[in-house]
């Protein structure tokens, strides 16, 4: 038994477990003291640290007493345990190596009382203290166990006490600004009004919301990168903003003399990064339907319906656009979408509007996220590059209205940008849109001809769409095409009926245009590259690693297949043309 009187205890006592464990505390509470505060407590005026100096800024968040040998089945982290060694006295070789394992089970610190049952600790057991920064304590002989329970969990009860209602306090106060219409700043300049320390709060790409505190302070807290939740040399401390399952950001809180270890700085830290939660959604939620309407306006634009010129033009300076110069339309898609092929969308007609009419499938979370990614990479390089330019993001595409190559970035004013270089504009796109972890997506991208009015904006949309469409053909994914720069495929893009196109190719290739048959594709292989080279039989049979007189037989047999493509220059022309068709396939 133990020689301490336990009995008449006053401490609040939870289930005991076995009769040999006796939990000193209710639970886990949410906040502390730390040790060196618990060694400032009147009943253990006498006791002495021999170890572990390091760790006494451990928490202890409740007390244990240790009765069996096997007590490491039952100790929880942030404990501070109490023995008097009775139930090692006959094995105190298993001292040793018991604060290692105390210290890897999270417990705050080991108090031992000597004398009795034993008389000295192990030179090992206290370097091993010192290692691993875990206070061992020795405790006076006359002070009974249940005096430093009491004790110690009232100081606990009272400091969490005074925290929870200095926090509630805080959130009162942090609530009552964003009820009567305050925002980031004025959240964060009261956080750090009462901490008495720089705040700033970021968004998940490290960029400053709001700061409050010396600039260089700020510009710390902005390249800190430690993780959320802790402390770091004791002057940097970051809270996680959360809301609806989503991670919106950081707040964190600098000191360069350190303090924030102290439990009140992070409640009011965690009860202002949930305020800033609100605040962020709340603006989420604005900016998204302020971007749907846009959205929805430039549609109108680019399918003709948003009324004459003049209108657009005032319409869209209210949201910074300018629509009243020289412009380019740029359509993104992504590559690879699900169901393997882009989407048909038969945008054949001018009639054909913005991401509508896609063939019904489910999309899936993962892939509204990535064209939301690159909806975002677009609206960064474009602001970059032409501040007066238009993005929006469609159901499957993302569209872009810039300044054409050579005009003004906007119309009047000394300070215009220049019109970016399309082509440096998507070379940046997809560097900010590269994914640095995780499977690799690619977009590609059509450019229309420059149009001058809002009026041919329709008639550039529907280049733009047709150029991404035939370079993903032309030059796979990831590809970037102009519309001028298509040739026969620009010309063959044009017909709106694509029936008509199949069936031409059905008509001059007959046999040749099907995929189920390997001998057909083979042959038809073995045409194109006759037509690439201009019927030079020896070029085409090195390019296919033919012998000659092989490749003597496939034209013969090409020829009663197809007639006479040799000697008729009209068929060669059909022939080329229904395999430049067939090159297109699904436009």
């Amino acid at each position: 038994m133990l020689p301490d009187k336990l009995t008449d205890r006053s401490y609040p006592t939870a289930d005991p477990g076995p009769p040999a464990l006796r939990l000193a505390s209710t639970g886990t509470l949410t906040y502390g003291l730390s040790v060196g505060e618990v060694l400032g407590v009147s009943t253990l005026t006498g006791a002495r640290l021999i170890g572990g100096r390091s760790g006494l800024d451990r928490i202890v968040q409740r007390l244990n007493v240790m009765e069996v040998p096997d007590i490491l089945a039952w100790v929880k982290p942030h404990e501070l345990l109490l023995t008097t060694g009775y139930p090692l006295r006959n094995t105190p070789q298993a001292l040793d190596d018991l604060v290692a394992d105390l210290d890897a089970r999270g417990l705050a610190a080991l108090a031992v009382k000597l004398g009795r049952y034993l008389d000295g600790l192990p030179q090992r057991m206290i370097e091993q203290a010192d290692r691993l920064g875990f206070p061992l304590i020795l405790l006076p002989s006359d002070v009974g166990f249940d005096d430093i329970l009491n004790q110690v969990l009232t100081d606990i009860l009272n400091r969490q006490a005074a925290v929870l209602a200095r926090t509630e306090e805080v959130h009162r106060a942090l609530v009552q600004i964003v009820l009567s219409g305050g925002g980031l700043q004025e959240v964060v300049d009261e956080v750090a009004a009462l901490l008495e320390v720089a705040v700033v709060a970021m968004d998940g790409e490290r960029r400053m919301l709001a700061g409050s505190g010396p600039d260089e302070q700020l510009r710390a807290m902005l390249s800190w990168d430690g993780p959320a939740g802790t402390v770091q040399a004791g002057d940097h401390l970051m809270v996680p903003v959360l809301a609806g399952g989503f991670d919106h950001g950081r707040i964190v809180a600098h000191s360069p003399g350190g303090g924030l270890r102290e439990t009140d700085v992070v409640g009011i830290l965690e009860r202002a990064a949930t305020v800033v939660a609100l605040l962020i959604t709340k603006q989420q939620a604005v900016a998204a339907v302020e971007s749907k309407y846009r959205a929805d306006f430039l549609r109108d634009v680019l399918v003709g319906r948003a009324g004459d010129d003049d209108r657009v033009i005032a319409h869209c300076a209210g949201f910074g656009w300018d629509l009243d110069r020289p412009m380019a339309v740029l359509v993104a898609e992504l590559d690879g979408r699900i169901g393997g092929e882009p989407d048909g969308r038969g945008r054949g007609g001018r009639g054909g509007e913005p991401g509508g009419e896609a063939p019904a499938r489910s999309r899936g979370t993962d892939e509204r996220m990535v064209q939301e990614r690159l909806a975002g990479a677009w609206t960064t390089v474009v602001r970059r590059h032409d501040r007066h330019g238009a993005v929006a993001s469609f159901a499957h595409e993302v569209v872009a209205i810039v300044g054409a190559p050579g005009a003004p970035g906007a119309a009047g004013g000394s300070g215009a940008q220049p019109a970016p270089d399309l082509s440096v504009l998507v070379k940046e796109a997809a560097a900010v849109f590269a994914e640095p972890h995780g499977p690799r997506r690619t977009f590609s991208t059509g450019i229309s001809r420059t149009v001058t009015s809002p009026a041919e904006l329709p008639e550039a949309y529907e280049q733009a769409v047709k150029a991404v469409r035939v370079g993903r053909q032309m030059h796979g994914d990831g590809a970037r095409a102009h519309f001028d720069q298509l040739g026969v495929y620009r010309l063959l893009s044009l017909v709106s009926d694509p029936a008509e196109l199949h069936v031409f190719v059905r008509e001059t290739l007959g046999e040749l245009a099907d995929d189920d048959e390997p001998e057909a594709m083979d042959l038809r292989r073995t045409l194109q590259v006759l037509l690439e080279t201009n019927l030079n039989v020896a070029e085409t049979a090195r390019r296919l690693h033919f012998h000659y007189n092989t490749l003597r037989y496939r034209i013969g047999k090409l020829e009663r297949m197809l007639g006479p493509f040799t000697e008729d220059a009209h068929l060669r022309l059909n022939l080329t043309l229904a395999l430049h068709v067939l090159r297109m396939r699904g436009i």
